[in-house]
């Protein structure tokens, strides 16, 4: 079956896709992701077909401009998808991004589609909206909360949806209109997340199930690099410090911090350059660039990053205690669910952050033998967990 994934955005909204194709790869099937130029190195790794789509998120700014940046983005997107499936595709994967414009090439296309989220994003009574960070306001008012989110996301979607149907002779409908009608007719999304971080809610229809975690490809095989692993048999295992594709321009200040906060607690760090520009050397430090996680994680002490999605997971598989510093998006909740689970410490929002309060809870991670027990607990759950083998069994139901 010729399988096309389409999925956009940063780091972690892309490269958990390509353990993910090269799992369906492995199975028989013709796979192609379609994500952003930014990402092709990581595709062709995978073994998989790389299919450009335009665009970035952009910078960030107000809540209105956030819209506008979005929305233009998406409409971007949307143009690309197309392109990328008039190459061939027999089903579509669509993450969190891509599925209201999927949706569109599917119904033109005639051909299957199955969602595959990294967020949990269906209204329940059990938390709120993940998007926004907002705290519980029980059962009714989450839900709302839940229903208003999504009529948010219309908004965003509405040019790119009305561009998309035009160009695929398509009847007019608004985003909210086709997503009800998938919703009627219980599209399934297969969740690629653990259940021991965020249970299935009760109140979610068939169709809504969480499988587990699907994983960055990376070869077991590759060794890390010389000057890193030497760093590491030198001393005690560091503090990784990164923050992913967040706070890009703000290298010089969060430079120093970390390198204060380090040195206050009196620990050895690794910093990860990311799109902030982290950058600091010494005896004691050392700053590398883009590596899988799955190699660096598990030789850490704790690990202070941005709670994205994939970068949380990847703590806890690892079995490290985190010191979450949410940004935005869907970070506060992720790291919520982090201290929630008491593998981490109370998060640090991203303006409060200072060295000193960073360097009181990187010393009550590693101090505390409770956050790696829980963080231990976590990762032994999610080896039980296959979320690949799950999406891979629904897209051949789907043959």
């Amino acid at each position: 079956m010729r399988v096309l994934m389409a999925a956009a955005g940063s780091y972690g909204d892309v490269a958990p896709y390509t353990g993910l194709g090269a799992r369906l790869r492995e199975a028989g099937h013709d796979v192609a992701l379609a994500t952003q130029e930014t990402f092709a190195p990581l595709v062709r790794e995978a073994g998989l077909d790389f299919r450009p789509l335009p665009g970035d998120t952009g910078a960030g700014g107000g809540n209105r401009q956030l819209m506008r940046t979005a929305a233009a983005f998406v409409r971007k997107l949307g143009a690309g998808l197309v392109e990328a499936a008039e190459l061939g595709a027999d089903a579509l994967l669509l993450s969190t991004t891509t599925a209201p414009l999927g949706w569109q090439l599917a119904e033109a296309m005639d051909i299957p589609s199955i969602g595959a989220y990294l967020q949990p994003t269906h209204p329940t009574g059990e938390f709120a909206p993940v998007v926004g960070g907002g705290r519980s306001i029980g059962g009714p008012g989450n839900r709302a909360l839940g229903r208003f989110s999504l009529r948010m996301a219309d908004r965003v979607y509405a040019e790119a949806v009305a561009d998309l149907r035009t160009r695929l002779s398509l009847p007019r409908a608004t985003p909210g209109a086709v997503r009800r009608c998938r919703e009627k007719a219980g599209w399934p999304v297969l969740h690629g997340f653990s259940t021991a971080v965020v249970p299935r809610p009760a109140d979610w229809r068939d169709g809504l199930d969480v499988v587990g975690n699907w994983w960055p490809h990376h070869d077991p095989d590759t060794p890390l690099p010389g000057p890193l692993e030497d760093f590491l048999r030198a001393g005690p295992p560091p503090v990784f410090i990164g923050f992913g594709s967040m706070a890009a321009g703000d290298g010089a200040r969060l430079s120093e911090l970390a390198v204060s906060a380090l040195r206050l607690a009196g620990l050895r760090g690794v910093l990860q350059e990311g799109r902030a520009g982290l950058m600091a050397h010494g005896d004691d430090i050392l700053t590398v660039d883009e590596m899988p996680h799955a190699l660096l994680f598990p030789r850490m002490a704790a690990v202070v990053h941005h709670a994205g999605a994939g970068t949380t997971a990847a703590g806890l598989r690892a079995g490290v205690p985190a010191i979450p510093v949410p940004v935005t998006a869907d970070q506060p909740f992720w790291a919520s669910r982090l201290a929630g689970l008491g593998a981490a410490t109370k998060p640090i929002p991203f303006k409060e952050l200072t060295a000193q309060r960073l360097a009181e809870q990187i010393r009550c991670a590693v101090s505390e033998a409770t956050f790696k027990e829980a963080a231990g607990a976590v990762s032994r759950r999610m080896g039980a967990e296959d979320g690949a083998g799950h999406v891979l069994k629904a897209v051949e139901r789907l043959g």
